[in-house]
């Protein structure tokens, strides 16, 4: 398939600065640099006058702090989504909002392909791709990584060296990070032997518990329909929000996760990630469904969450079931507004209240001073229904000790 013009999602970084290069001599026509600013706190000007040096037609950098916030931040949190029980999935849930956005502008521009800088062992190609093929079936995909002769990163470093490409990474420190206003995560390099423990210089966004203050700090959330709305009482954006949690957070050590996860491509890998803000969230959004979602929702819920965070891990985003699970999700939030009060202090986040106009729990019916709208005798048949099969099973089965 002859290529007319590519659309390249651009970080600015060592792999994609060196694809730039490589599409323009290897597919020879023009090509789009797309930057996708996410709060990753990057010198914008310099990536895109480094872009333009790099042989790109233009680099388009959009703001997309607010809707990935909005609308896959703030879904994870109101889903309970966290892969294997650990990972927050700060870059699973940057890929198909960047992967949109790099369609759009491909549309807009006259392309008719576009290309990532993920390497062929991660699940980000996964990810790129099938949210290519489901919003641009139509469009030529090229995985750089899968098609040139480069074996690793120590290649790549001498090839932009002799293309005059200037990068940060070096031979001496090779991490791969990947930033933005979620998370920060970190591999490769020394991290690929599992014995070591990550050097204390290598986070960004926290301190470690043992340097976080002395004393706790307070705060409170609000939750309006499950999306957090404000701190403290003071109503913030969703991305001024999670950024403000991510800096009060990152102060007392919170966030950071060293785990093994299975890749979907079917190896095991070592991700280090730092997510203060949505430690936060999650376990205040959680204490607030405590209190304001029924009991049989809840546990419906905690079945489907793992699947929920497998597909967003695994980039069916915009498949069928995903987007099937997403209506449900919402219509358990309905109720789930309120306030959690939280204790942070080294690494540690206690919820110490909750409140919510829409709460279940009923203080006069659990009270063991209280006999209101329950009859503790209405138990004696309850637990003799409940006890009839496990007397019948072990009587069959000889029956006692």
């Amino acid at each position: 398939m002859e290529v007319k013009k590519i659309v390249l999602a651009y970080s600015g970084g060592l792999d994609t600065s060196v694809i730039l290069k490589w599409l323009i001599e290897n597919y020879r026509c023009s090509v789009v640099a797309f930057c996708a600013d996410l709060g990753q706190k990057e010198n914008w000007e310099e990536i895109k006058e480094k872009g333009l040096k790099c042989g790109a037609e233009k680099v388009i950098i959009k703001d997309l702090k607010e809707e990935f916030a909005r609308d896959y931040i703030f879904f994870a949190i109101k889903a309970g989504a966290i892969y294997e029980g650990w990972y927050m999935m700060g870059t699973s849930l940057a890929r198909p909002l960047i992967a949109k956005e790099q369609v759009r502008i491909a549309r807009e521009e006259g392309a008719d392909a576009l290309a990532h800088g993920a390497t062929g062992k991660g699940n980000d190609q996964i990810r790129f791709e099938l949210t290519y093929s489901a919003l641009a079936p139509d469009f030529k995909i090229i995985a750089p990584w899968r098609e040139w002769h480069f074996k690793g990163r120590k290649e790549l470093i001498e090839y932009a060296q002799k293309q005059g490409i200037p990068v940060s990474v070096t031979h001496e420190k090779p991490y791969s990070i990947d930033a933005n206003l979620f998370h920060v995560s970190y591999e490769g390099g020394i991290l690929e032997d599992l014995w070591n423990e990550p050097p204390e210089d290598m986070f960004l966004m926290t301190v470690s518990p043992e340097r976080a203050p002395d004393t706790p700090e307070y705060l409170e959330i609000e939750f309006e329909r499950g999306n957090p709305v404000a701190v403290n009482g003071e109503r913030l954006t969703p991305a001024a929000l999670v950024a403000k949690l991510n800096e009060i957070g990152g102060k007392h050590g919170i966030g950071r996760i060293d785990m093994v996860e299975n890749r979907f491509v079917g190896m095991k890998s070592r991700g280090i990630y730092e997510t203060p803000g949505g430690t936060i969230l999650h376990i205040a959004h959680r204490a607030l469904e405590q209190i304001t979602l029924d009991r049989e929702v809840m546990r419906l819920k905690d079945m489907l969450a793992p699947k929920i965070a497998e597909l967003i891990y695994y980039g069916f985003w915009y498949s069928p079931e995903f987007q099937t699970l997403k209506t449900m999700v919402e219509k358990t939030q309905e109720k789930v507004t309120g306030t959690i009060r939280l204790k942070l202090y080294k690494g540690n986040v206690i919820v110490t209240g909750r409140k919510s106009p829409f709460s279940l729990y009923n203080k006069d019916l659990v009270s063991f001073d209280k006999e209101e709208g329950y009859n503790p005798k209405d138990a004696e048949g309850f637990i003799r229904l409940q006890a009839l099969r496990l007397k019948i099973y072990h009587l069959v089965e000889g029956g006692g000790l």
